[in-house]
């Protein structure tokens, strides 16, 4: 009985076992096939991020791994500061390229804060023109694209408010002169002893009333639109006519006129739109990280697409206190001197922000920057050889880039045939590798 039991169980042990390492060689087969599949993704994705000379790096490094113990050499590090060999031409290769080469030095530039804006209209300086009341045009002075000068009429509109208006006026300005002389004559009589009191009180009274609604339809007609010149001559001349002449509120020119003759207008109605284009403002917007370095008054450039090459100079005159959620910005607003008229409202436009006075700081001509995957290089000679150096840059001032890492002073940068040695670069680095 006992003997039955122990091979049972034995039996059972050995299946037991024979399953658990089938299991295991299963999860061994499908880690050996998944392993290569994830590294081939992730070479893929790292080499969609490499540039020209680091493919070609890595393809030498390869060989020089499949290579080893068969006498094949890698490229290595080189000599290069920016750890590539150095590169030499020969005679025939000096005749044939053109190379030209400047110091790296030191010069006075201003650093900058680079922005997109849009150009606006001044606030101050831009003027519409309509009526509070229900009126009819009847005579119009100006056109389109004129210049006024404030003051100047502009249209004549006809208005029974204005009618009315007038007829109350002159009939408060007959009250206002008859109960004045009531006041005055009950005065005389009771100062002199033989005028009742109460008389005297009541043609008080009644001259002070008269007086108020005097002054209230004078007011009545400076709310549509008449100027203390203008009531006077009303008063004077006693003519109820039901017209009123618009007068331009500010310098400027007509960008805008829907003055048509005998066109109804109320108090909705852009009869015309005035603007003074010699001073226009760029309403740009500035990212969080940047707002400590914004102050008012501070110098701005700006260029347009318009106007290739050309600048025109402003300063920051307003900067906002409520910072954009959506997009982390502020609005920051520089008045400029629109020279020539140039500059329209609704143009995109650069601004160029001068955060502080002329600095000194290490620069090389533009010409010698070249790019490289998301890098700057520049290729420096030394000992009639070149070597490329990786760097990086800091402000753009004219023909100038300040470098704020990777070159000394005194550095000898090629700005000339400096493509040309990085395609020489590539060659040599394909030759190393055996690709050609």
């Amino acid at each position: 009985m006992i003997k039955k039991y122990f091979i049972s169980t034995l039996s059972i042990l050995v299946i037991l076992s024979f399953l658990g390492s089938g299991i295991n060689c299963r999860r061994h087969r499908t880690e050996e096939e998944t392993a290569p599949r994830e590294i081939s993704q992730k070479q893929a994705e790292r080499e969609e991020t490499e540039g020209p000379i680091d493919k070609l790096r890595r393809k030498v490094q390869e060989r020089k791994v499949v290579g080893r113990g068969h006498g094949k050499m890698g490229l290595g590090r080189g000599r290069g500061r920016g750890g590539y060999e150095p590169v030499e031409l020969s005679a025939d290769e000096k005749e044939a390229i053109e190379i030209e080469t400047v110091e790296a030095s030191f010069m006075p530039l201003k650093s900058h804060l680079q922005a997109m804006g849009k150009v606006l209209a001044h606030p101050l300086r831009k003027a519409i023109v309509s009526y509070a009341f229900p009126a009819r045009i009847s005579q119009i002075h100006v056109r389109i694209g004129d210049w006024v000068k404030n003051g100047q009429r502009l249209v004549t509109v006809q208005s029974e408010e204005v009618g009315k208006a007038k007829s109350e006026f002159y009939k408060a300005q007959a009250d206002h002169e008859l109960a004045k002389v009531n006041f005055e004559r009950e005065k005389r009589l009771f100062d002199r002893g033989v005028g009742a009191k109460k008389n005297f009180l009541t043609t008080e009274a009644e001259f002070k009333v008269a007086q108020a609604n005097l002054n209230a339809a004078e007011k009545k007609l400076h709310v549509l639109g008449f100027t203390e010149e203008q009531v006077k001559t009303i008063s004077e001349t006693h003519q109820i006519n039901p017209i009123i002449t618009l007068f331009a509120p500010i310098r400027g020119k007509i960008i805008d006129n829907k003055a048509i003759l005998g066109a109804m207008i109320d108090q909705e109605t852009e009869i015309l739109t005035i603007m003074d284009p010699t001073v226009l403002c760029i309403d740009a917007e500035i990212y969080e990280k940047d707002i400590a370095k914004i102050r008012i008054g501070q110098d701005v450039e700006v260029s347009v697409p318009a106007y290739p090459g050309e600048t025109f100079i402003g300063k920051i005159c307003y900067i906002s206190d409520v910072l954009h959620e959506g997009t982390r910005t502020i609005t920051v607003r520089t008045e400029v001197e629109n020279k020539g008229f140039k500059l329209k409202p609704g143009m995109f436009a650069d601004i160029k922000i001068f955060l502080n006075h002329q600095s000194q700081a290490l620069v090389v001509p533009k010409e010698a920057i070249l790019d490289e995957k998301d890098e700057k290089i520049v290729f420096i000679k030394r000992e009639g050889k070149y070597l490329l150096q990786i760097v990086e840059t800091g402000t753009h001032e004219k023909d100038y880039v300040e470098i704020l890492r990777g070159l000394q002073e005194g550095d000898i940068v090629v700005t000339k045939g400096n493509y040309q040695l990085k395609s020489k670069l590539y060659d040599e680095i394909l030759k190393k590798a055996g690709v050609h």
